[in-house]
């Protein structure tokens, strides 16, 4: 008799050396464990049909089909012949398997009535759809029985057929094989679910679970497994995020309560505008969290244009009218210049200190980026290290050694999804106690996304724009299948240049040279063209459609004096248009911009674009945003333009992009580089189990702080969170 397996047992000892290493190359499968928590996507079941028609050009697929009829004729262009087989769904989808060579022993075993698992690529010749020499394996359903009883089917006695994440190597039924193998002696770990919330909630066993999502018994069972293992991933995340806040709450941190006649007074005096009832109400909550003795931890969302600004340096004057400093991160140099502008022109004679014309509590308004020259960077650090700045802005290269703070109070991180957990500690580790932390974003967040990865944090929501904010028009403009609206969509810009404004056109390339970021290849798979770069267009548009325009050229490559000094350009009106990449997104504010052009604005996501569009409007004027794109109408792309085009209600099209994006890459499992352990929890379908999860795991963690009465839920937290994946929580 076999060894038990338990999570930890190498593959290769269960499955055979070849077959581990195949796992481990083409799916990073190692591990018992590994397999048994690499769950099926999905379950095709005997008498229901596979799709067939929806199958994409170019995606690898395993379809479950029967086969309809075979034909067998001479090649053209080399010797031997060409086995073609149609095989059907039964609801009028149909698919060719190609098979070439000689293969006669392939004509007998694909008779017409034979049902099957066939796994390939898709690819489309002559207006058909067909698979190219795909893998397979036959049911023995409708022939003579001879095929049920081969080993290498086994796994597909049941009903309900999974369907696994595969590989062209490593196909779905080697991988059931596999999963047979190991779940014959597998042992499962100690359950993590403690007994009273596995009671209290009706789940079923973690051996139980794992047994029945890879062989369900029925659908009613498969359903209990799933439930079972999402309520595993909810919780771990959950008790994660509520033992880091119950433990933030602990730390000691000097009080800033808010000083009367102090510089936040004067400066609410001197704004020339009236703060919205939202921007009031927030600004109590941070106050109040700012006076009390233990680290503010607090998420500031909003839409674009809803003064978040406005509320960050409030709370920092609160922090410097109690003798403390705050610091700024910004993500890149051009929206750290622009706050430093936006601020000194906001504080006036109140950010002025040592200036003649001072106000009399002034203090200093520091910008400290990678640019600076080395006398200008002494002399801004020797301001920051004595206390003599009250406020310093900048970008990562506030985190460099060197640099030294007299008495850091608050950090503020402005579009927190472009920093990480180690850059926020960094920052933070320049006090002598943990500052009061501030994070904002202007990506308007679904509520499970909020609860889920920023659930450490109190969540702050500015959703009304400040008066004076002007309506934003959008369109889509269907290139490809109306030229003569692109050509409109010029002659439109150029009316509002006639007319006084500004442009900007958005394209989703640099262009050519090294160093680009994201820099894609001049071919998708799918034979799309490159995406329209900023150094090939702007030419184009300056010798074509935008003749004689005063137009710019902005992108993340350009050296950090010289993106300045065009958005300073661009901002005093000395250019018409400027022609940019997505380093425009953020914090540009230049309110004489009305128009906005996105060029292949289906190559940019939903909260992207809804960030891009937020540049124009800042103004009196109305705003136009026109997204132009070939994408046909109908297809998942256009319509994703249609919505963004139909709403400017961000967090209506932050819920569509939930529902568009793979749920690791809103957990940013993506950015931290490992598989993510979420496989099966969806943030859109299972709110209202995260809530319970959330629920469960306040009344766990208020009674066993440290876990220490729960060992294996300690554990499997500690597998969901190491420290090389702890990452993910705190980016969104």
């Amino acid at each position: 008799m076999s060894e038990p397996a338990t999570v930890d047992t190498p593959l290769k000892k269960l499955v055979g050396e070849k077959t581990a290493k195949a796992l481990a190359a083409h799916l990073d499968l190692h591990t018992a464990g590994d397999l048994v928590y690499h769950f099926p996507r999905r379950y095709d079941e005997r008498g229901e049909h596979t799709d067939i028609r929806s199958l994409d050009v170019g995606e690898q697929v395993t379809v479950l089909a029967q086969v309809q009829r075979t034909a067998v004729r001479p090649m053209r262009q080399r010797r031997g012949n060409l086995l073609e087989v149609t095989v059907g769904d039964g609801s009028g989808g149909v698919l060719t398997l190609t098979f070439f060579g000689n293969q006669a022993w392939r004509e007998r075993e694909l008779r017409p009535g034979r049902w099957g698992l066939f796994a390939g690529k898709v690819t489309e010749f002559r207006g058909k759809r067909q698979l190219n020499g795909p893998e397979y394996v036959l049911l023995g359903e409708g022939g003579d029985g001879e095929a049920a009883a081969n080993d290498d089917i086994e796994e597909f006695a049941g009903a309900l057929i999974p369907v696994y994440p595969a590989a062209a190597a490593v196909p779905t039924w080697v991988i059931a094989r596999c999963v047979r193998v190991v779940l014959d002696t597998f042992t499962p770990p100690d359950d993590p679910l403690p007994s009273a919330v596995r009671a209290g909630r009706k789940l079923v066993g973690l051996g139980a679970a794992l047994s029945e999502i890879h062989r369900p018994s029925s659908k009613e069972a498969l359903h209990q497994a799933r439930r079972r293992l999402k309520w595993d991933e909810a919780f771990a995340v959950q008790v994660t995020l509520v033992q880091r806040k119950h433990r933030a709450a602990d730390w000691p941190a000097r009080p800033r309560p808010a000083r009367p006649g102090g510089l936040l007074e004067a400066f609410d005096a001197r704004l020339p505008y009236e703060l919205t009832a939202g921007q009031r109400e927030v600004g109590v909550e941070i106050a109040a969290d700012l006076a009390a003795g233990h680290p503010m931890h607090r998420l500031l969302q909003g839409e674009v244009g809803s003064g978040k600004t406005v509320v960050a340096l409030r709370a920092m004057l609160q922090v410097v009218d109690a003798g403390g400093q705050a610091a700024l991160l910004a993500p890149t140099e051009v929206l750290a210049a622009q706050h430093h502008r936006g601020m000194l022109d906001l504080l006036g004679p109140l950010g002025r200190a040592g200036e003649l014309g001072a106000a009399e509590h002034a203090t200093r308004v520091e910008l400290v980026t990678g640019s600076l020259g080395a006398a200008a960077r002494r002399r801004a650090l020797g301001e920051v290290a004595s206390g003599a700045t009250g406020i310093v802005l900048g970008t990562h290269a506030l985190l460099y050694e060197g640099v030294d703070f007299a008495d850091l109070g608050l950090v503020v991180v402005d579009e927190q999804h472009r920093f990480g957990v180690e850059q926020r500690d960094a920052l933070r580790a320049k006090a002598d106690q943990p500052p009061h932390v501030l994070v904002m974003t202007a990506t308007p967040i679904p509520r499970t996304v909020a609860m889920t990865v920023y659930g450490d944090l109190e969540v702050s929501t500015l959703s009304q724009l400040p008066r004076g904010r002007s309506p934003i028009a959008s369109h889509v403009v269907p290139a490809a299948e109306k030229p003569a609206y692109l050509d409109r969509a010029w002659r439109r810009l150029r009316e509002e240049v006639t007319a006084g404004h500004q442009a900007y056109v958005v394209c989703p390339r640099i262009g050519d040279g090294p160093g680009a970021e994201e820099e894609p290849p001049p071919e998708d798979d799918n034979g799309r063209r490159a995406p329209l770069a900023v150094t090939e267009v702007a030419p184009l548009l300056a010798e074509g459609p935008l003749h004689g325009l005063r137009i710019g050229v902005l992108h993340g490559r350009l050296p950090a004096d010289e993106k300045d000094a065009v958005m300073r350009s661009f901002a005093a009106g000395d250019l018409d248009v400027l022609v940019a990449t997505t380093v425009i997104e953020v914090g540009v504010d230049v309110p004489n911009a009305t128009v906005m052009i996105v060029l292949d604005a289906d190559r940019f996501g939903v909260s992207q674009l809804h960030q891009l569009r937020g540049r124009v409007g800042r103004g009196a004027a109305a705003g136009l945003c026109l997204l132009v794109s070939e994408a046909p109408e109908g297809s998942s792309a256009r319509e994703r333009l249609d919505a963004v085009a139909s709403t400017s209600d961000g967090f209506k099209l932050a819920e569509l992009d939930l529902e568009q994006r793979r749920e690791g890459d809103v957990l940013g499992a993506t950015q931290s580089g490992h598989r993510s352990h979420l496989r099966l929890l969806s943030l859109r379908r299972d709110a209202d189990l995260i809530r319970e999860a959330r629920a469960e795991a306040i009344t766990l963690i208020e009674d066993d702080p440290e876990l220490t009465r729960n060992p294996a839920l300690a554990a499997s937290v500690a597998a969901l969170v190491d420290e090389d994946r702890a990452e993910y929580l705190e980016k969104g």
